[in-house]
This record gives C-alpha cells, sequence and structure tokens, in this order.
C-alpha cells in the first residue's frame, strides 16, 4: 500500500506541477487568507485566538474541489474517519479521534441536527450545497454545546445574502451510475434586509452494494435552505434560516446467520425540517450583546423491509438566550464574560410500541475570555444540565491559546469534559424477541485534553500544525446478549481509552499551488463487559492520513486538483449469529479533475473518483463504489 500512496501522490504532484510549468508568470504573489471566526464558545473568536484543535472548509474549496457530500470533505480533515454503506447516499458515520458517530454533534445554521431517535447524524443525506464554511471542533465541546458533543462539533453555516445587489447561480451535472443532479440558488438584499435561497436535487442510479444479485442500490435527495436577516433598528437584527431535506435510499438486507449481504428491495424515505428564530441586540457601542434563539428539528423515516414497514418520528425543540459583557483591563488586556440560559425538549414516537416518549432538559452556562497583550488568550465555562429522564451532569471547559512574541509559533491546549445522553432507542427502542430497551442507562462521561504547536514559515507560505489528544469515556453503552440472543444496552463499568497524534501542513507559496497533507495516528481501545483484554474500536484506523493539491493558472480560468486518501487497516464486527471481529483491508483512493472558465458567467467542470479503481471495504460485507466520471457546467448571473 505504501507503493499505492507513493504512486498516487507522485500523479497528483505530476498533474498540478506540468499544468505550474505551462504558466510561470501566474500569481506571483502568494494567496492571503482572511482572518475567520471559528465557533469556540458561547462568542466567535478568531482563529488566532482560539486554543481548541479545529478545522475551517471554507465553500470555495468545496466548490472548487466539486465535493458532492460533506461527508466526502471529512475524509480530509485530521482525525476523522468515514464509512459509508456502499452507495453514495446511503447510511453514513462519521467518527473523530476513535469515538463513536453519536459523540459528534452537527449543528446545520444554528439547529441541532443530529438524529432524534440514535442520537447520530447520518451524513448520507447531507449535500454540500450552498455552504459558506465548515468550522470543525475536535475533543470535548460539551460545556459549549451540550451533549453529544463529547468529540467535537461539526458547525455548518450556509450562505448568507448581499445587500449590494442580487446574484444567481444555476448548475447541472451528469455521471457514472445515472448520475444527475441540478441546483439552483440566489442571493441579494437591500438597504436592512437580505436573503438567500438555495435548492439541489441529486439523483443517481447507484450500484450493486451486495455480492448477489444484481439489482443496484440508488439514492434521490432533495435539498432546500433559506436564510433571512432583517434590521428591526439600528440595534437590533432578526434572522431565520429554513430547511427541508426530502430523500429516498435503496438499501441491501445483511444476513444475521451468515454475516452476507445478499439483494433486497429494501428501502429507506426520510423526511427533515428545521427552521430557526434569532435577535440580536447589541449596546455600549457593541460591549453589550444579547441574543435569543429558537429553534426545532422535525425527522420522520419510513423503513421497508422484508420484515415489513416500520417508521418513527422524532421532534426537538431548543431555546437559548445569552448576554455578553466586555470591558478593557488596561495595558493591553480585554475581557469578556458570558451567561445563558437553555432549554431543550425531545419527542419520539415509534411505530412498534404506537407511544409517544418524551424529555425535557434545562441548562445554565456561562463563558469567560481573555486577551492579554494580544499574545496570550484564554477561555473557561461551565455549565450544568438538569435532566428529567437520568442524571444531571456538570460540564468545564478551559482553553488556551498564546502567539509567542518575535516568532512565527503558536501554541494551544485544551483540557475539558463531555456528556453523551442515552439515545432515545436505547432507553426505550423494543423489537419483539430481539431488543429491549433499558430506561435507567446513565449518560456516557469522559474527560479530554490535547496540546499542539502550530509553526509558519517563509511568510505564511508554509505551516505546520502537530497536535497530541488524550480522552477517556466512562459509563459506556454496550449492548449484550442473552442465550436467545437478545440484546439490551447497559453501561460498561471501567474507561475506553483514546490517544494518538494529528498534523497537517499546508503549502502555498508556489505561484498558484496550494498542497495540504494531514495524518492522523489514532489509538482506540474499548473496556469489554467481562473485564478482559481491550479491544480496538471498529470502523477507526490507526493510521489515517490525506493529501489534497490544486493548481491555478491561465489567469485564474483554468484550475486542476487531485486528492490522495490514505485509511489504514481496521477492525469490524460480523454477526454468525454472534459478534466477531472481521478485519477490513487498507485502501488508498485517489481523485482528480478541473474546471475552466469559459466567461464571467459559464464554468466547465469534471472529476473522476476512485482513478484506480481501488476494490476496498467501509463496511464489512458492503461493496463499495469503483471507478466513476462525473461532468457538468456552472452558470452566474
Amino acid at each position: 500500500m505504501t507503493k499505492q500512496l507513493t504512486g498516487a501522490a507522485a500523479l497528483v504532484l505530476t498533474l498540478v506541477g506540468g499544468a505550474q510549468a505551462q504558466d510561470t508568470a501566474a500569481n506571483e504573489q502568494p494567496t492571503k487568507l482572511e482572518k475567520i471566526l471559528v465557533s469556540d464558545g458561547l462568542t466567535p473568536t478568531e482563529q488566532r485566538k482560539s486554543g481548541r484543535a479545529f478545522t475551517v472548509i471554507t465553500g470555495d474549496q468545496i466548490e472548487k474541489n466539486q465535493i458532492r457530500y460533506v461527508a466526502d470533505a471529512l475524509r480530509l480533515v485530521p482525525g476523522f474517519s468515514v464509512s459509508r454503506t456502499g452507495a453514495s447516499g446511503g447510511l453514513t458515520q462519521v467518527r473523530v479521534r476513535g469515538a463513536e458517530g453519536n459523540q459528534l454533534l452537527v449543528v446545520i445554521d444554528g439547529v441541532e441536527a443530529n438524529d432524534v431517535s440514535q442520537g447520530e447524524f447520518d451524513f448520507g443525506g447531507l449535500v454540500a450545497d450552498d455552504i459558506e464554511r465548515i468550522e470543525i471542533l475536535r475533543g470535548p465541546q460539551s460545556t459549549f454545546w451540550g451533549a453529544n458533543a463529547m468529540a467535537g462539533v461539526i458547525n455548518i453555516i450556509t450562505k448568507k445574502g448581499s445587500r449590494d445587489g442580487a446574484v444567481s447561480n444555476a448548475r447541472t451535472e451528469v455521471g457514472s451510475d445515472g448520475t444527475w443532479l441540478g441546483g439552483l440558488s440566489t442571493r441579494g438584499g437591500g438597504e436592512g434586509y437580505d436573503y438567500a435561497l438555495s435548492g439541489v436535487f441529486q439523483r443517481t442510479g447507484g450500484f450493486n452494494v451486495s455480492d448477489t444479485g444484481s439489482e443496484d442500490d440508488g439514492d434521490r435527495n432533495g435539498t432546500v435552505n433559506g436564510k433571512f436577516t432583517f434590521d428591526l433598528s439600528p440595534d437590533l437584527q432578526l434572522d431565520a434560516t429554513l430547511r427541508a431535506v426530502n430523500r429516498k435510499t435503496d438499501l441491501d438486507a445483511q444476513d444475521y446467520m451468515t454475516a452476507l449481504t445478499y439483494d433486497t428491495l429494501d428501502y429507506t424515505r426520510s423526511r427533515e425540517l428545521s427552521s430557526s428564530l434569532g435577535l440580536t441586540h447589541s449596546a455600549l457601542d457593541g460591549d453589550l450583546t444579547q441574543k435569543a434563539r429558537v429553534s426545532g428539528l422535525d425527522v420522520h423515516r419510513d423503513n421497508v423491509s422484508g420484515f415489513g414497514r416500520s417508521w418513527n418520528d422524532g421532534n426537538r425543540y431548543n431555546g437559548s438566550y445569552q448576554a455578553s459583557y466586555g470591558f478593557d483591563g488596561g495595558d493591553g488586556i480585554r475581557h469578556q464574560i458570558t451567561g445563558g440560559y437553555e432549554w431543550q425538549r425531545e419527542t419520539f414516537t415509534p411505530s412498534h410500541l404506537q407511544q409517544t416518549f418524551s424529555r425535557n432538559a434545562h441548562s445554565l452556562v456561562g463563558e469567560y475570555r481573555g486577551e492579554f497583550a494580544d499574545q496570550f488568550f484564554v477561555n473557561a465555562g461551565l455549565r450544568r444540565d438538569f435532566n428529567d429522564r437520568f442524571e444531571d451532569a456538570t460540564t468545564w471547559s478551559l482553553s488556551a491559546s498564546w502567539e509567542i512574541p518575535d516568532s512565527e509559533t503558536r501554541l494551544h491546549a485544551s483540557v475539558g469534559t463531555g456528556v453523551t445522553n442515552p439515545t432515545f432507542y436505547e432507553q426505550f427502542g423494543y423489537i419483539p424477541g430481539t431488543f429491549i430497551g433499558n430506561p435507567y442507562l446513565k449518560p456516557e462521561e469522559s474527560l479530554g485534553w490535547d496540546i499542539g504547536v502550530e509553526q509558519r514559515f517563509f511568510d505564511d507560505g508554509l505551516t505546520v500544525d502537530v497536535t497530541y489528544f488524550d480522552q477517556n469515556l466512562k459509563n459506556e453503552i454496550a449492548t449484550v446478549y442473552d442465550a436467545s440472543f437478545r440484546s439490551t444496552p447497559v453501561n460498561r463499568s471501567g474507561e475506553s481509552l483514546r490517544h494518538g497524534v494529528e498534523v497537517s501542513a499546508t503549502v502555498d507559496f508556489f505561484k498558484g499551488l496550494t498542497t495540504t497533507a494531514t495524518y492522523t495516528y489514532t489509538a482506540s481501545s474499548e473496556q469489554t463487559l467481562a473485564g478482559g483484554p481491550r479491544l480496538q474500536e471498529v470502523r477507526r484506523p490507526r493510521h489515517a492520513a490525506s493529501l489534497d493539491a490544486a493548481y491555478v493558472f491561465h489567469d485564474d480560468r483554468i484550475r486542476v486538483f487531485g486528492e490522495v486518501i490514505l485509511n489504514g487497516r481496521m477492525q469490524d464486527v460480523a454477526y454468525w449469529p454472534g459478534p466477531e471481529r472481521v478485519p477490513l483491508g487498507a485502501y488508498t483512493l485517489v481523485n482528480v479533475g478541473g474546471s475552466f472558465k469559459v466567461n464571467d458567467t459559464l464554468e466547465i467542470f469534471g472529476r473522476v473518483d476512485n482513478l484506480f479503481d481501488e476494490d476496498y471495504e467501509e463496511i464489512y460485507g458492503y461493496n463499495t463504489q469503483g471507478v466513476t466520471a462525473f461532468a457538468g457546467l456552472k452558470a452566474s448571473f
């Protein structure tokens, strides 16, 4: 596999290097990236002031690399592993730093998007369309973001309108396996208001994800986004968001007596609707800021299989208020204090019980930010959650960033605690003769820390960041089986441990050539129920790496890019009929593509995924897609 990675990397660099040789005069000056605010804590801060491990993916990067699913963008982020059940649009799990998928919180335009029933977000339905940026925080974030942010947060912010006119975009794309995509968006505004509306429809005929039969497993996804902002007065602003997703995904069943996947006509339909409404008031020349927000999420899923039809409906409602006050302390010192209250109500209705379950939580949270001599920055927080269905929880967080004077070095570190609440399915789920829920489960608890150094060279032309992380997990919720193979969840005793190293390097001084490389080592082990030797967590590679390179030339009208994704060996669980560990081989994926701006209005683009037709598995028993090609047009007007 090392030879594969070396050859693939050479191909990408040859591609962009050859393009570079064609136009040595282009882009004489290195690209300067503007400072981007990161959602670190209750209040945003600049990147250099954040002590946490973070990554920001801009919408421009997503668009230029022709990424169609957010999960594929996350494959290039250090610390992340992605597992998709076969075809594009299929159930997709994302894990960070060896944690479980439901310990990663996903927020879209201020609305918590994790599934209400399972607590985990299915990235298979998250199309990368009309995104302004994705802010990724790694490590415990429960103090500021609540439960399910035990291992990190993915904060997705869609594009907002512009108050200096209107602009619209249209794009279409066709490709392998009967894939078609069409998208429209418009953004604009006027004095005192702005708006953004977008819609995308994507359909693929798919391929056969099982090793038997010939039935293809496709996916259909329609997503609509809306974002609005109104100035009610010079100091008071109202904003609103709306997001709707309607999708249908074909599935193939897995035989739990042989662990084989076989052709079936199974499918799932889902409907997601989320919205929010917020008010922001500023006073005292911006030193005092108050924010209030209400949001809601409704998710309905229909599942059709050989066992019949089942469905579930989940709802989440949130309300919050916070006030921040900043003041100078003299001699280059700045303080900011924030306090807030949050309320959450969740409901879950499964078809097999015909009963609605609910739970409520109230939270108090406080935050302190300090800036000292414009070089040392600290952030601290404390939170108390009051839950009506399980134990209350207290979490805390502390982080710091230090820009060493007269150097290009920045040190950053963070430490904190996190919790993950039991899911509704774990508490109240019931499948006759198969699964019985446990209403007495405790929340999972965790303590984690990281420390790193960011070093810049050549006037920011090269930036290298190395971070070590360590995190434990207590009260881990696991499934146990009786002699009849009926299962139920329980809290494990002992600790599950995770630690590792994240490395990233970005090069941006080669006259139009930009390159980002990442490497992650993750050691994640779980405590067995019987107190025996620890086992490696499944679907989490010890070694993972990526390389992303792009070159722009011909007056910025032509762009070529290449990606190399290396995923090391992993383990998975197969049931025949009892659970047993099975190996998943390492793999290397290479994607290449390019675009050409015909004029200021029209752009042509194309890409090839899995260029070398790598045969691999991300989940045991499910095939993955071979080499595929796509091409399309984009118009701006």
